[in-house]
């Protein structure tokens, strides 16, 4: 997918004045890419219109106006897009207690080595992931993956790791969003 450009981003006091519109279409955008994994992990599949979103919303939040600064959001955001046949996303472990998530966190430290997207021939494409972002003795609670599934939308999406044994179904909204992105360039 191609990289969200500079000059596609605008600065910070122009969004705020159309923040309100942008926010409901970057939310209609994300709606089906949002895939709820059991109770506590939810993918967040990313296009150019997600990272654009996003970097828009840091540049609000931090009042980033340095063209260096805003540069380093748009690669940073950008790494977040899945290349020729690449479906990138965001995992996010969502779990209130803290005590829980610490714990949790520990037990399921070989978590992205066990998520799949399931084609429609049965085949499961584990993700490449961040391997910073897995630490020795716990995994960070928000992980970066990219499934390199092809020219077709997975049908399903889960993991298999033995604590976390989940496996969902993706409805025609979600493959359809996810094909759009992959049949874009």
């Amino acid at each position: 997918m191609k990289p969200v450009d500079r000059s596609e981003i605008l600065d910070y006091v122009t969004y705020d004045e159309r923040r309100a519109q942008l926010r409901a279409q970057a939310l209609a955008i994300k709606a089906p890419r949002r895939v709820l994994l059991g109770q506590w992990l939810a993918l967040l599949f990313e296009n150019r219109d997600t990272v654009r979103y996003q970097v828009q919303e840091m540049m609000r939040a931090e009042r980033i106006v340095r063209e260096a600064d805003i540069a380093h959001e748009l690669a940073t955001y950008n790494e977040l897009l899945g290349g020729p046949g690449e479906l990138g996303c965001t995992l996010l472990i969502g779990i209130d207690d803290e005590a829980e998530r610490a714990h949790k966190l520990q037990q399921w430290l070989a978590l992205p080595q066990h998520l799949f997207a399931e084609l429609d021939s049965g085949a499961r494409i584990r993700p490449t992931f961040d391997p910073r972002q897995v630490g020795e003795t716990r995994l960070s609670s928000v992980q970066y993956l990219k499934f390199a599934v092809g020219a077709a939308a997975p049908v399903a999406l889960g993991s298999d790791l033995p604590a976390l044994s989940v496996r969902v179904e993706l409805d025609a909204a979600q493959r359809a969003a996810l094909q759009q992105d992959l049949d874009t360039d």
